[in-house]
């Protein structure tokens, strides 16, 4: 992970002075348990080139986590990345130039806009490529971005997620780097740390002068906050902050308004509310459980349900809440991931003390691979897993389901695209990292209908969670029923 900055043109050297680092010395130091080097490749006085690079320690990385014993903890990329990690790491060693604090003979500098082109990578992120260009272009870069070469027969790389930025125009070095060291976790939807209302003050100090009118700030404040309670009190504190200087006498009223205006706004991807009953305030429901519970109402209403299989059932919270409906004989949690398996596990072993529940049956399995101990049951459910499948896989996935396993009832859940926009998401953007795709209402209509074209099933389509007009419901979920006449046949 590393950021190159290079200056050119006249007194292009004193960038040396800002950052307080001899051009003539090696910087290498341990920070946070990563090395951290920096040491120009370039220098004179029409030019200079630094080159600021981190390496952690991949233990290091994960010792400290409870999933540390957990393999798949080493199994990734951030150690590579230029991350939050990558940010916290060089923040210390750039003091200097971040606070526009030189030696006195050269304050006159830090405002100073120099010619710069700064190039850092890899970073990984879920935006597309029109998004990146918009966070920086606003701030006048020229900005390119860069995918790193690679021998495939498929077209793999094009797809990927790994990209080299470089961007070239005329900034200082304080903002420059401040713009780097907050859009660079933006970028990569990453925090290594608990978020918490210490993010507000990094947000002013490194947003000063450029964050208040850019174009994408909201987007950059959701993926830096990420919660909702967060986002509205950053809001407000700004809205306040606002206020005050403009008059005293209305605050508590523009307060107020301004609180109501981002809960409205802010509909957080993962919650929703219950209805309220008269004088009591309900708890906040998470979309998630809304799933389960709307699952499980179709799953009462049916005459057969005694054989369940729950694919992709991850840690097996959906399998021990079914547990204990009355009518169910077997679950069959199948799940691919090892880990989830354990946790899965450790859930079930709970449901011991319940008298009136079965223990689901933890089961290692993909939809890739089929397997003859899961045809013929009477529910077959898929919980938000299709859209984690690439979309070319998927029509032969749902072909061995409906020809080979046949359930009864087939249940498949997934978000619904168009709901994006109401948890104000950039129109390319996807709602977990893992996503292969998000279908609108009628995709989803079409691709079901599509599924059953040979198949002896009938579909009904609904949604799960909130409404709003324009925009349906943030999950979308379709029946498949096995029709009464091909079965006796």
């Amino acid at each position: 992970m590393h950021i190159t900055l290079k200056a050119t043109g006249t007194n292009a050297g004193m960038i040396s002075h800002l950052l307080a680092k001899n051009p003539y010395n090696t910087y290498d130091r341990t920070e946070k348990g990563a090395r951290v080097r920096m040491v120009y490749t370039v220098f004179t006085e029409e030019e200079a080139e630094i080159v600021i690079q981190a390496s952690p320690d991949s233990i290091d990385l994960v010792k400290n986590s409870p999933d540390s014993y957990d393999i798949t903890q080493y199994i990734n990329d951030r150690e590579f990345v230029t991350s939050s990690l990558f940010c916290t790491y060089i923040r210390g060693s750039l003091g200097t130039a971040l606070n526009g604090k030189p030696k006195e003979d050269y304050e006159g500098w830090v405002t100073h806009p120099f010619s710069l082109e700064l190039s850092f990578g890899p970073v990984a992120s879920d935006l597309p490529d029109s998004v990146v260009e918009g966070l920086f272009a606003p701030l006048g870069y020229h900005v390119a971005i860069e995918r790193g070469e690679a021998d495939y027969s498929f077209q793999l790389k094009n797809r990927s997620t790994v990209r080299y930025v470089t961007l070239s125009g005329h900034q200082t070095v304080q903002y420059a780097l401040r713009q780097l060291l907050l859009l660079i976790p933006v970028l990569d939807n990453y925090k290594h740390y608990y978020i918490s209302e210490e993010e507000f003050d990094k947000l002013r100090r490194y947003g000063e002068g450029w964050l208040p009118e850019h174009p994408l700030r909201e987007l950059i404040i959701r993926r830096t906050l990420r919660f909702t309670n967060l986002i509205e009190q950053f809001e407000q504190s700004e809205q306040s902050a606002s206020a005050s200087a403009e008059t005293t006498g209305t605050k508590k009223h523009i307060e107020k308004d301004t609180v109501q205006a981002q809960k409205d706004k802010h509909e957080q991807v993962q919650q929703q509310e219950q209805p309220q009953e008269e004088g009591k305030q309900q708890p906040t429901v998470r979309l998630n459980e809304l799933r389960y519970q709307a699952i499980m109402d179709v799953i009462r209403k049916l005459p057969r349900r005694q054989k369940i299989v729950d694919f992709g059932s991850g840690e097996g919270k959906l399998s021990a809440r079914m547990a204990r409906m009355t009518g169910i004989e077997e679950i069959w949690a199948v799940e691919p991931s090892a880990y989830a398996q354990v946790r899965a596990m450790e859930r079930f072993a709970k449901l011991e003390r319940h008298t009136d529940a079965i223990i689901p049956t933890p089961m290692m399995g993909s939809l890739f691979y089929y397997d003859e101990q899961l045809r013929g049951k009477d529910v077959m459910i898929l919980c938000e897993v299709i859209e984690h499948v690439d979309e070319h896989r998927l029509n032969r996935v749902m072909k061995t389901i409906v020809t080979e396993y046949q359930p009864n009832v087939l249940i498949v859940t997934t978000p619904n695209r168009e709901y994006n926009e109401v948890y104000r998401m950039n129109q390319q953007e996807l709602r977990h990292g893992d996503h292969r795709f998000e279908w609108n209402r009628s995709e989803f209509q079409e691709q079901c209908e599509q599924w059953i074209e040979e198949a002896p099933y009938s579909v009904a389509l609904k949604g799960i969670g909130e409404e709003i007009e324009g925009f349906g419901q943030p999950t979308q979920m379709a029946i498949f029923t096995r029709r009464k006449e091909q079965k006796e046949a």
